[in-house]
């Protein structure tokens, strides 16, 4: 979802939000711009900085929602740690930060939600149609988890048990790939793990545990 598609869909039920969209490249500043629609929908030239919208910085709150989609995928895990912090740092008091990556056309994505006291829950979400398995979403894990994918790792551990969840949810594949992701979820949850939300949400092809339950064993850059 585009920065313009997000304002469109926040419109009808909060028409006294702001989006900004950020970016480094000047050029894709001047044609956000192009597009603009103040004050509902601004771009700007910025980066962890917030561009002058941090919490304190003329007695601002700080945003209430921070996404950021594809932007620390080339970082180093201690890098990417950092740029949690920084960013959980500049948020409002009860603001949220959404960190991930997806694919290119946005049918795999996997995203942490971090408020300022740190990660939250991990939520993995996709078009069920679209998998040989779950464990085919590892591949887009943030970048504090892609590389925690090996056994003895807790995520390493949910797509291990995930994937046996989906092989006995088999039965429910001729109701169709919806289906039998919301059975896999279902029997995740009966395993034991922290499964939020409802099946309404799972149905969606959506997953959301606990950060505790996936957080990286103790070592360098966590």
């Amino acid at each position: 979802m585009t920065t313009v598609e997000l304002a469109a869909r926040l419109r009808p039920v909060r028409p006294d939000a702001r989006v900004f969209g950020l970016e480094i490249d000047p050029d894709r500043v001047t044609a956000g711009k192009a597009v603009a629609d103040p004050p509902a929908l601004e771009f700007r030239r910025g980066g962890f900085e917030l561009a002058g919208l941090a919490a304190g910085i003329g007695g601002q709150d700080g945003p209430a929602l921070v996404r950021a989609l594809n932007v620390l995928r080339q970082y180093t895990e201690p890098e990417a740690w950092k740029a949690w912090d920084e960013l959980r740092g500049r948020l409002a008091p009860d603001g949220l930060l959404v960190e991930g990556t997806c694919d290119e056309i946005g049918r795999r994505c996997c995203w942490v939600a971090l408020d300022r006291s740190g990660p939250r829950t991990l939520t993995l979400a996709c078009l069920p149609g679209d998998l040989e398995r779950p464990s085919d979403l590892a591949e887009r894990l943030p970048k504090t988890l892609i590389h925690r994918n090996v056994p003895g790792e807790k995520v390493h551990a949910l797509f291990t048990d995930l994937d046996a969840c989906w092989a006995r949810a088999a039965p429910r594949a001729p109701f169709g790939p919806r289906a039998r992701w919301a059975e896999s979820v279902r029997l995740l949850a009966a395993l034991g793990w922290p499964v939020r939300d409802r099946p309404r949400r799972w149905r969606l092809g959506e997953l959301t545990v606990d950060w505790a339950s996936v957080a990286p064993l103790p070592g360098d850059g966590s």
